[in-house]
């Protein structure tokens, strides 16, 4: 079935309305429906046109793409959940179904946002100096900004951005450390409103000038069928083997999750594929969704279009997103492979079968189908690692889904069209003046389509929706974005993130003293020890804040706090921040939240609870990796600890550790473990994956009896099996 089948687009969305609150939109009356439609294909060709044919002035850009989104949200969300599920008759008091208040609101945002690239000629003379009209538009900026948070995220983040607000202005009341001079409303909103250091600093600009481009043809890429062509590949090469649909899952998930950085979106969008067919082999429900989610939560860290946080790297710490790329590769190779190996070991000892070969496409005709749908990622990789920006890589891997998307027709049979159109394209990259005539090429290209069958109708519309839908995604994480602005600005204002990031450390060193006492000096040191607790800390208040605040601000959060935190021990700023991220996406299948986990239970009927704390357990991959590149940052490659033979050591550490801990959860390896053999694996691999000589030593010696134990079994049950 095509990927940009109507069926199967509009139930994926609904699972993901479901399950997601930040695409929950509310129903509306056809009018106002189409006045949203509008609005959010206008925000997609905004950021479409910029990125080709380059963007505005910093705060411009910024401030049209906050008016958008603010505007939008009093439109899309309610103010009260009992009227977010129900179409409002129109009426004076509200207009196309929408209450006069919402509609005020949005302006109100749309005004206030606009008004400092308004005032931009005169900002170097406000700033510090605030009028009266700047202090008026700054606090209805704030006061309309935490209302569209609190509608499309919820409390915790404009919760967090408030206590903040309150502490720079109570500063002199505030205990210990922790007190600063403090400032007036007026010098906050100064400083939020009318410096990049606030509302209009990096998140924003990260969201508004990359990740929204991203996403977008995430979104584009899928409906052209990249997304179908890719688990239709993974299903041809692990659906034969013992458990096919999970492995399936994984490679499907690993393989989408390039192209879509939403981890619900993976979940729903694999998962009714995959889950099915999990069950139907003998998995157990809860298991099934527990795979799909977990290996969906890979989407985030898996290059080339990664969550936000990567591209907010890129801001932070001034690297290339080349970079980023590279140094996110093994990580997450890592976390497919720790769901891997369980999956495997559970198939085994339950004698699950692969899928029959009547069910199995062959990878020659899966590709011969559908080669087209590859271009648009190849066109984005080669721009990207031809030097060129992010956000024109994503202009020319847009340009060629709508290309390939609309050629794509059988009728017309234009396939061919698509590798010469892209082919010329990537040629005259640096040629500015060809996009005029390449974007001439398109449109001309989707009117023939449109006017000639009625398939390709079908297809230009799908495309305008997939515009529509893209900016959708950006709704929610824009409005997050500036709001985690306003926490930023006061951790610069009052400098509160060094002084936390002291209180953790000083907490940590005394943790260390307290535990070193009990332990030789050849164990751990006291730094060691110190670094240990501060990243056990860090990887708590990660997953505990995630419950709450959107992957992204929960990013910016603990960098802002924890980030220093680590520097003060020595941790490179790239792998703390690495660090923080992967914490950070675990929270999607961690209960009592969990939502990948439970979009994954929804669609296997199974406890949604039990799915979430599988889930956890299938991600021990993500959990341990952050420690082991802490430890052996050469797996990070990017990094000047790298060296080959340090970078193969980290890594078979990693995968040996991972290899024991999943037989000692699955309880099976070569043949069903033992009570002793599960707890030694499970004890053994600790020490494997901290990639130092001893403690690896340590742990192959005490995983050798398992090892041993484990092939004399093995070689018996082949003994005794019937010829």
């Amino acid at each position: 079935m095509s990927q940009a089948d109507p069926s199967v687009i509009v139930e994926n969305r609904s699972l993901e309305e479901k399950f997601d609150p930040e695409m929950r939109f509310r129903p509306l009356l056809p009018g106002t429906a189409w006045l949203v439609a509008g609005l959010l294909f206008a925000l997609s060709m905004f950021h479409y046109y910029t990125a080709g044919f380059g963007l505005l002035r910093e705060v411009t850009h910024r401030g049209i793409h906050m008016a958008f989104v603010l505007g939008l949200i009093f439109l899309v969300f309610a103010a009260f959940k009992a009227d977010q599920d129900r179409v409002i008759p129109s009426s004076l008091w509200r207009p196309g179904g929408i209450a006069l208040p919402d509609w005020i609101l949005g302006a109100a945002a749309v005004v206030s946002s606009l008004y400092v690239p308004w005032i931009f000629s005169e900002l170097a003379f406000r700033v510090g100096n605030p009028s009266v009209t700047d202090v008026a538009m700054g606090t209805a900026l704030i006061v309309v900004l935490l209302e569209a948070t609190r509608r499309s995220v919820g409390w915790p983040l404009p919760v967090i951005a408030i206590v903040m607000m309150l502490y720079a202005y109570f500063g002199p009341s505030m205990p210990g450390i922790l007190q600063h001079p403090g400032a007036s409303w007026s010098n906050i909103v100064n400083h939020l409103y009318l410096t990049s250091q606030g509302i209009y600093g990096i998140a924003l600009g990260v969201v508004a000038t990359y990740v929204f481009h991203y996403v977008l043809f995430g979104v584009l890429a899928t409906r052209v069928g990249l997304g179908k062509l890719f688990i239709d590949l993974a299903t041809a090469v692990a659906g034969r083997y013992a458990g096919g649909p999970a492995k399936v899952s994984i490679f499907g998930s690993a393989l989408f999750g390039m192209i879509s950085g939403s981890s619900i979106a993976n979940t729903v969008t694999v998962g009714s594929l995959t889950i099915p067919a999990m069950i139907r082999v003998g998995y157990k429900r809860h298991f099934a969704a527990a795979v799909e989610s977990a290996a969906s939560t890979g989407g985030q860290i898996t290059p080339p279009i990664m969550g936000a946080a990567a591209f907010l790297m890129v801001e932070f710490l001034n690297v290339s997103y080349q970079t980023v790329i590279l140094a996110a590769i093994v990580p997450a190779c890592m976390h497919f492979f720790g769901v891997f190996m369980q999956v495997h070991f559970e198939a085994k000892r339950a004698g699950l079968k692969g899928l029959p070969a009547d069910e199995l496409p062959k990878p020659a005709q899966v590709l011969r189908e559908g080669w087209q749908t590859i271009m648009p990622l190849a066109v984005l990789l080669m721009v990207l690692f031809s030097g060129f920006t992010p956000y024109l890589a994503a202009f020319w891997g847009i340009t060629a889904c709508v290309v390939v998307g609309a050629t794509r027709v059988p009728a017309i049979n234009l396939g061919f069209l698509a590798a010469i159109a892209i082919a010329i394209a990537t040629g005259f990259l640096t040629n500015l003046a060809f996009s005029v005539p390449a974007l001439l090429f398109v449109g001309a290209l989707l009117v023939y389509t449109w006017i000639r069958t009625d398939e390709g109708k079908a297809k230009v519309i799908d495309l305008i929706d997939a515009f529509v839908v893209g900016a959708k995604y950006a709704i929610s994480v824009g409005a997050a974005a500036a709001t985690v602005g306003i926490i930023v600005g006061i951790v610069t204002l009052t400098g509160v993130g060094f002084k936390i990031s002291f209180i953790v450390t000083s907490f940590a060193a005394q943790l260390a003293e307290t535990v070193g006492a009990f332990l030789p000096a050849w164990l751990a040191g006291a730094k060691g020890l110190t670094l240990f607790f501060t990243l056990l800390m860090t990887a708590v208040v990660c997953i505990l804040l995630g419950c709450g605040v959107p992957t992204t601000a929960n990013y910016i959060i603990m960098v802002t706090v924890a980030a220093p935190a680590l520097g003060l021990l020595g941790v490179a700023p790239i792998v703390a921040h690495f660090f923080v991220f992967y914490y950070g996406v675990l929270a999607d299948i961690t209960p009592p939240v969990a939502l990948a986990a439970y979009a994954g239970a929804s669609m296997a009927g199974a406890d949604p609870f039990k799915t979430g704390n599988t889930a956890f357990r299938l991600g021990l991959g993500k959990v341990l990796v952050p420690f082991v590149f802490v430890y052996g940052p050469a797996m990070l490659i990017v990094t000047p600890e790298f060296t080959w033979p340090s970078f193969l050591f980290v890594t078979f550490c990693a995968m040996a550790g991972i290899v024991l801990l999943s037989a000692a959860f699955a309880g099976y390896a070569l043949a069903p473990l033992r009570a002793w053999e599960r707890w030694l694996a499970g004890i053994a691999a600790l020490p494997i994956i901290a990639p130092e000589l001893i403690s690896t030593l340590i742990g192959l010696a005490l995983a050798a009896p398992v090892v041993v134990s484990q092939l004399s079994r093995a070689r018996t049950a082949r003994t005794l099996a019937p010829a």
